[in-house]
């Protein structure tokens, strides 16, 4: 068994070096940042038995008193057209004067220079890897701010992604990444990544020498790199990894896109009035995506085409008060995007004669990517949870298995009787809300406003608790600032109409239906305050039904 190690070593002991251990199966086995060489030798002494190799990305040999090693001038006239040349190393740089770190440290590991302890440099790997227009500008020079050495960062990982198993702390160091606050936070990453990377090189350079270009000589120094015009992917004839490659690649788009969805969505069901708890939304990692893409079943891949097999790579979750709403965030998404799929696990788990999995998912396009939409009621959302965390993220000792296993499905009976009395309730209970004291705000109170419209629209559900104050601004934009003035107005509108003119298929809100009064009795100038800024086309189309009219007319 061959263990191959990455060091990305620092000029001096004063700063972070990266430390990564890969075994004979590209297993990320260690990952870690330290700073003095006898922190190096402590680190990796637990896989130092058996045959060692590593890619340290720092000089190994350096002889000449100035300019630049014959190595770096022959990688740089490769490598320059991609930006990926090398920094000049020479005697005359005090780093250099007294010998090279990087040999000290080879020689405490017990590794010989050339052989075992190979000079490597990350920029010119992955271009040649991954057969890259440019090398990926993580690391932070002036012009790059926070936002764009993130996006690169993480691309980075994701190619390293499709070509090492790795581990938690990976997973650990990506969610830090995509967390990272400060250009500082992303250093302290960066060591550990271009640490893979230099073990990945080793290991590559040992299992593909005919595939690799050694710059340089012994007496100066040698830089071993993956060759030009060989890319990584022409070795590796495995759909899933490549599959993973592309992802990790598009990945900063798909969290832009799952951004994008989780707005779109929560503006249809805003205009549509119905209530919900919570509407979030994600990107599937690339760590999630290459464990699901490499599944198998029945001794083949579980999917053949990951990237189109793979359904929830964007998905979104909405979370509803009551089944109910369930229901009719559902019906509005067949009525408004095209369903690619929907499935109610609850009905399943039903026709099975069982309590268990309650959830409806569907698959919707939204600007023209596939999106899973998971809809639950905060009791379904709690109870998945929570089984979630126990059953697959604990350890259930098996003495044990068929207690939890009951145990489980009576909650979830349970919660299921508790969904079914919470509809009822809504159903039968439309009392007031409690009055809230107005202070010096002129407009009508949210909770004085919500007990009136339950009382207006007896057959209307409950709005979002921020919708009421929201509408009560738009209230305050149209001089009204009392219910008796309200009330005025709206006995002036005709319900029976407006209900005709806009055909509600689902269940609106109290706050939608007032919404739509107020645009039947302002019109323009509804469209116009500045508290509507945000939806001026939408209430323009709705304002078009309202008057009969046929869209755009």
């Amino acid at each position: 068994m061959t263990t191959y190690l990455g060091i990305d070593l620092a000029w001096g002991e004063k700063n972070p070096t990266g430390i990564a251990v890969l075994d004979d199966s590209c297993r990320l086995l260690r990952l870690s940042a330290v700073t003095t060489d006898a922190a190096i030798e402590a680190t990796v002494a637990a896989y130092a038995d058996g045959r060692v190799i590593a890619g340290i990305d720092s000089p190994l040999v350096v002889t000449n008193p100035t300019g630049s090693r014959p190595a770096e001038q022959a990688l740089s006239a490769d490598f320059r057209k991609f930006h990926a040349g090398t920094h000049p190393s020479n005697t005359g740089k005090p780093e250099f004067a007294h010998g090279t770190r990087g040999a000290r440290v080879a020689e405490r590991l017990g590794l010989v220079v050339h052989e075992t302890a190979l000079e490597v440099y990350p920029h010119a790997a992955l271009v040649a890897l991954f057969d890259l227009d440019g090398i990926l500008t993580y690391k932070d020079k002036r012009g790059r701010d926070l936002p764009h050495l993130r996006s690169e960062l993480l691309r980075l990982m994701g190619l390293v992604e499709s070509l090492v198993t790795t581990d938690q702390t990976w997973a650990n160091l990506r969610a830090a990444v995509e967390g990272a606050t400060r250009k500082s936070d992303l250093r302290v990453a960066e060591d550990q990544v271009d640490a893979v990377v230099c073990a990945y090189v080793a290991w590559y350079a040992d299992r593909h020498p005919d595939r690799v270009t050694a710059y340089g000589d012994e007496e100066t120094g040698i830089i071993v790199t993956p060759s030009l015009g060989l890319p990584v992917a022409t070795t590796r004839h495995d759909p899933a990894r490549e599959a993973v490659r592309s992802y990790a690649e598009q990945h900063p788009d798909l969290v832009a896109a799952a951004s994008a969805a989780v707005a779109h969505l929560a503006s249809v069901l805003d205009e549509a009035g119905i209530n919900y708890l919570t509407i979030e939304g994600r990107a599937k990692s690339v760590a999630s995506f290459a464990e699901k893409a490499t599944r198998t079943a029945a001794g083949g891949p579980l999917y053949p085409d990951p990237l189109h097999d793979i359904g929830d790579q964007l998905g979104i979750r909405v979370i509803t008060y009551v089944r109910d709403d369930v229901e009719a965030v559902a019906a509005l998404l067949a009525e408004q995007l095209p369903v690619l799929d929907d499935r109610d696990f609850g009905e399943l788990t039903a026709s099975q004669g069982r309590f268990g999995y309650a959830s409806r998912h569907l698959q919707v396009e939204i600007e023209g990517r596939v999106v899973q939409v998971q809809l639950r009621t905060v009791l379904q959302h709690a109870w998945a949870e929570f089984e979630h965390d126990i059953r697959y993220k604990g350890t259930v000792p098996a003495e044990h298995a068929s207690e939890f296993d009951r145990r489980f499905t009576l909650a979830a009976g349970l919660l299921e009787l508790a969904d079914q009395e919470f509809s009822a309730i809504r159903e039968r209970l439309r009392g007031a809300a409690p009055t809230e004291t107005a202070g010096d705000d002129p407009r009508i109170a949210p909770g004085e406003l919500a007990a009136f419209l339950a009382g207006q629209y007896a057959d209307a559900g409950w709005s979002r608790t921020d919708h009421y104050a929201w509408i009560s601004g738009l209230l305050l934009e149209l001089g009204i600032t009392t219910l008796v003035e309200l009330a005025e107005l709206l006995r002036a509108t005709d319900e029976a109409a407006i209900g005709a003119r806009m055909d509600y298929r689902y269940p609106p809100g109290a706050v939608r239906r007032l919404d739509d009064a107020l645009l039947s009795a302002f019109g323009e100038r509804y469209i116009g305050l500045h508290g509507n800024a945000h939806r001026r086309d939408l209430l323009a189309t709705r304002l078009d039904r309202l008057s009969g009219a046929a869209p755009g007319a």
